[in-house]
């Protein structure tokens, strides 16, 4: 099965999401303005979405997103 990933910025928010097969769930918490999008069913961790991103990422930083995602 494909699986298709789906990345959405606002700027003007400075809000980045990032989901894998979009579907219902909820958002989870991690603190520090980062939150899981997990599925409402089974648990899984399949997005995230990240406050301040453009703040966080600086110009030549790396970024690592904490999502336990099985790809």
């Amino acid at each position: 099965m494909k699986r298709q990933m789906q990345i959405y910025y606002d700027e003007e928010g400075d809000f980045l999401e990032i989901t894998i097969d979009p579907k219902k769930g909820y958002m989870k918490n991690m603190g520090k303005g980062i939150f899981h999008r997990v599925d409402k069913k089974t648990g899984e961790v399949f997005g995230i979405a990240i406050f301040s991103f453009r703040k966080r990422a600086g110009k030549d930083k790396e970024i690592k997103i904490p999502l336990p995602i099985k790809v």
